[in-house]
This record gives structure tokens, C-alpha cells and sequence, in this order.
């Protein structure tokens, strides 16, 4: 289902926060700037020449490969099936479905300019494919590809990180308000559900990963940045990096979350649920662009894992500063004083009125192990804890593709 086309005219009922603190609708309208002054840009022509080169034909074989590969993983039948359609197809495919019909996308490098990396980004964090550690939760497998906006091709050699919430809503790495029990400052140390990875030279990055769950004002999402110059790539398999040139979310169908939501796990999670139609960020994101995964079911139904892809259009030559609200040292995660709380630098230091009520996980967050492959990270070898470390880094302007090749 193309869901996006369904919310054009959706218009969310009240302004709400995420976490408290996370103040959304300042989020929104900074975004909204932007959008004011950016249209929306067709860059349909990549197809083409993206075809011609092969991209898309090695987009299609890679995608199989990875499926077999996770499918392999967990024990599935091997088959020629992938149940249910992707995001642009209301499709159920059969045992004479093409692969290259399947894992073929249909839209190409539209520009969705994203403003904020939000309040949980945590700077210094692995370069692992395999981001799950000891989570419980939906298996997702993420075909990620980055291309330059201006010429069309692949961006290879580029670190793209991404990081999101567990199934009960709680973010590692971060010791906050709202975000599982705040009272449990062990947190900071954890590094669940974020990592980088290289991209190849058809600007692709893999990763092993779960569905997203929910928090309070938000729908399930991802979120991603790409890093085009780190300053060291140190032994540890960590980066430091002082420029991204992508910062932005993406998203799922809502039958899809539906169909996760009711799963183990994130059943048990006691926040209300935001739909993609009530979410001011998704609602931008889809003004100008597709940010909604296109996905495969790896078995016959959805607890049996996911496959999902979607393509980023980025702009290496923009500039401007996201802010870390916690790095990642050798002796643990420090948490960014100067962040501005969090809200990140100008937020309001709690929700605004008429927050949604709702309690938050019993129980806090799920214990995170730190990898014992990568023994510390990030600057921790010859990086002192700074404020100037952890406060901000130079990132161009952020441009999202459509789901591409």
C-alpha cells in the first residue's frame, strides 16, 4: 500500500510530545521552515541511469541474497516466495513472482529535507551490522542505499548510522525524562539499537536490526545519518566525525505496525500509540518525499522477520550542526550538558500543556550488553569527556530519497 498518498490530506488533531521534554510541535515547525522554502524535487530521471548502469539489477540480486541469508539465519524454508507486497504494491506474490518484480522499487531519489536528529542521538557509537545485542523483538534486515542528489550515482565509502527505540519505547545510550526509568543512570552505558556501517560501492549499507516500537506522541520510526568524512576511524570499530550530510526518519505502513504491535514484546508496551496519520514528522516527510520502507515478509508471517529497503538522496556540499545529547567513551557513555535538555539546544525543558497521560513500561528499559568484540569506543583513546565533544557536529542540509534501486 502506498500510504502516504492516503495521508495528504490527514491533519493531526493536537500538537503532542514525545518524551517528556521532546517538544514536537518546535520540532515540526523548524521542519516546516524548511519545507516552506524547499519544493519538491523529482529526481525520477536517476531511474534511468541507474538501470542502465546495473544498479538496479544488483539492488535486486543483493536484496535475494540478504533474504536468503537471513531466512538461512533463522532456520526458514528456503523458498521463492516472500509473502505479502511491499510498500508500493497492495500485491500478495506467488511461487511464479519474479524476484526482480519483488525487490524492485518504483520511485527514485523525491528530496524530503529532515531538520533534526532529535533528542536521543548518541555520538561515538560501533560500526556493526548486527545491532540487536540481547533485544526481544521483530527481526528486521535493512537495505539501505545513498546516492548524490546532484549526479545520480552511488555515494560509496560513506558511514551511515542509525538508531532507534526498543519495543517498549526506550532508547539506549540516554538517561532522560520519560525515556524507560530515568532514575537508572546505567543506561548511558548501553548501546542497543545503534550502529554504522561502511556503504559499498553501490552506496549500500546492510543492517541486522528489530521493528521499531512506540513512544508517547511519536509513530514507529528509524532514525538515519549519514556520515561522509569521519575525522578518525579508530581500532575499535567507532568513528569521530565532525560532518553528516543526511540526518532524517523512516517509516513503515500502518498495516504493517498494526500487524508488529500485536506481536510479544511490543504488546506489553503501556504508552499510547501514535499512527503514522497523527504524526506531525511523518506528515512533513511525506509533503515532499516517500520515507516509508518498502518490505518483504522473510516467512509466513510477520514473527518471522522482515526485509526491509529504501534509498537516501544527499547533498554533500550543505552544512549545518546536530547536537548529541550523550557520547559514547571507553569508560561509558557522558551525557552532553550543553544539549539544551531534552529537547536539544532550544527546547522547552518540559512537555507543553496537554501532554497525552500514559504510563510508561513497567519495568523500565531491557538490559543492553555493550559488544565484547569492540571493547570502548569513539574517541575513548585519545579523546578526553568535553562538552565540545559531545555538543554538536557540522551536518549539510538533509535530503531523503524515495525508496530506490
Amino acid at each position: 500500500m502506498h500510504l502516504s498518498s492516503l495521508l495528504l490530506g490527514a491533519i493531526a488533531a493536537t500538537a503532542v510530545s514525545a518524551h517528556p521534554g521532546h517538544d514536537i510541535r518546535a520540532e515540526h515547525a523548524e521542519r516546516q521552515a524548511i519545507l516552506d522554502l524547499v519544493g519538491r524535487s523529482d529526481y525520477g530521471r536517476c531511474a534511468d541511469k541507474l538501470k542502465a548502469r546495473g544498479v538496479e539489477a544488483r539492488a535486486v540480486a543483493r536484496r535475494e541474497e540478504l533474504a536468503k541469508k537471513m531466512m538461512k539465519k533463522r532456520n526458514l524454508e528456503a523458498r521463492s516466495i516472500y509473502a505479502r507486497g511491499t510498500h508500493q504494491s497492495n500485491s500478495t506474490f506467488t511461487l511464479q513472482t519474479p524476484v526482480s518484480e519483488i525487490f524492485a522499487s518504483t520511485d527514485f531519489c523525491f528530496l524530503s529535507p529532515e531538520v533534526t536528529e532529535g533528542p536521543y542521538y548518541v555520538a561515538g557509537e560501533y560500526i556493526r551490522e548486527d545491532i540487536t545485542e540481547d533485544q526481544a523483538g521483530v527481526d528486521l534486515a535493512l537495505d539501505l542505499q545513498v546516492y548524490d542528489v546532484e549526479t545520480c550515482e552511488p555515494v560509496p565509502n560513506v558511514y551511515l548510522e542509525i538508531w532507534h527505540c526498543n519495543t517498549t519505547g526506550v532508547y539506549s545510550g540516554v538517561s532522560a525524562s520519560g525515556n524507560g526509568n530515568n532514575g537508572d543512570a546505567s543506561n548511558l552505558n548501553a548501546t542497543f539499537l545503534r550502529g554504522l556501517q561502511q556503504t559499498d560501492a553501490d552506496g549500500i549499507a546492510q543492517f541486522e536490526t528489530l521493528f521499531p516500537g512506540h513512544y508517547t506522541g511519536r509513530a514507529n520510526h528509524i532514525h538515519v545519518m549519514v556520515h561522509v568524512d569521519p575525522t578518525v576511524v579508530f581500532p575499535n570499530n567507532t568513528i569521530q566525525s565532525n560532518t553528516a550530510s543526511h540526518v532524517g526518519q523512516i517509516y513503515f505502513d500502518q498495516d504493517l505496525i498494526t500487524e508488529v504491535e500485536a506481536e510479544p514484546v511490543y504488546n506489553t508496551n503501556t504508552q499510547p500509540h501514535t499512527l503514522n496519520a497523527e504524526d506531525m514528522l511523518f506528515q512533513q516527510g511525506s509533503q515532499v518525499g516517500d520515507p516509508v520502507v518498502n518490505y518483504v515478509y522473510l516467512g509466513s508471517s510477520v514473527s518471522e522477520g522482515l526485509l526491509g529497503w529504501i534509498g537516501f538522496g544527499i547533498n554533500t556540499t550543505l552544512a549545518r550542526t546536530v547536537s548529541a545529547a550523550a557520547t559514547l567513551y571507553e569508560s561509558g557513555g557522558v551525557a552532553n550538558p550543553n544539549a539544551g535538555g531534552p529537547g536539544g539546544p532550544g527546547g522547552p525543558g518540559g512537555g507543553p500543556s496537554g501532554f497525552p497521560t500514559g504510563g510508561f513500561p513497567s519495568g523500565g528499559f531491557p538490559t543492553g550488553v555493550r559488544p565484547t568484540s569492540s571493547a570502548s569506543s569513539s574517541a575513548a583513546a585519545t579523546v578526553a569527556p568535553s562538552a565540545s565533544a559531545s555538543a554538536s557536529v557540522s551536518a549539510p542540509a538533509s535530503l531523503q530519497c524515495q525508496g530506490s534501486g
